[in-house]
């Protein structure tokens, strides 16, 4: 498929969303229910700079993805890349929820009480985002809406998919994968009032599942201090 056969499908898919990065599609590709990410240009940057910064981050978004697959962390399949329009075809999580509508139901009745359902979901999380750092992916954006339920109907287990690579890079730097654990931090307990708890046990199931949590943990406490520090200045 051509720069231009993706444009001319581009106009006939159905827009689901546009943020700051990219616009968001759905449609059928070969067959399949797809969900389309195009990275559009920035106006403000010079054409030759924002071309190169926008091809790097559809590279790292891809590697990051199949990097995570290769290490057996659920992430929606790549069907097509196309560099020169920046689009990735990647598949549709059918009949999914995100963690921020699973966790935030309860919460919405009024009735919230970090049950045992929700513990094992702490402790799931946890385990694939130290399988994550272990293999030195850092995601940039981690929040409970960029994590998935899925529910596959042949066996009723529940299945979490990590979406949203835009910002991901490879490092191994533990300052990196503390600056990951700390925006989940800052975003779980914002979106989830009062699963202090919840988020402990999560953290609890990252150091025993990650070979290389020792350092990590030790960053990311400074990184929580100097966030500390910034608020009391302000």
């Amino acid at each position: 498929m051509d720069a231009m056969a993706v444009s001319d499908f581009l106009a006939k898919m159905e827009l689901l969303k546009q943020g700051a990065e990219a616009k968001i599609y759905r449609t059928i590709f070969m067959g399949k229910p797809t969900v389309v990410k195009e990275r559009f240009q920035k106006r403000y940057r010079h054409p030759q700079l924002d071309e190169k910064l926008t091809r790097r981050r559809t590279v790292q978004e891809v590697r990051s993805i199949l990097r995570c697959r290769r290490a057996g962390i659920s992430t929606p399949v790549v069907y097509f890349v196309d560099y020169t329009s920046h689009c990735i075809f990647l598949e549709e999580i059918a009949g999914s929820l995100t963690v921020r509508d699973h966790i935030g139901s309860p919460q919405q009745s009024g009735s919230y009480n970090p049950d045992v359902k929700l513990e094992h979901l702490a402790v799931k999380i946890g385990n694939i985002l130290a399988k994550m750092h272990d293999e030195d992916i850092v995601h940039g954006d981690l929040t409970t809406s960029n994590m998935l339920l899925r529910c596959p109907p042949e066996d009723g287990k529940s299945d979490l998919v990590l979406i949203d690579f835009g910002l991901s890079y490879i490092s191994a730097l533990p300052e990196d994968k503390g600056v990951d654990l700390y925006v989940l931090e800052k975003a779980f307990l914002s979106s989830h009032p009062h699963t202090e708890a919840l988020f402990k046990k999560l953290l609890e199931s990252y150091i025993t599942s990650s070979k290389k949590s020792a350092v990590v943990i030790k960053k990311l406490d400074e990184i929580r201090l100097r966030g500390r520090k910034r608020s009391m200045v302000g």
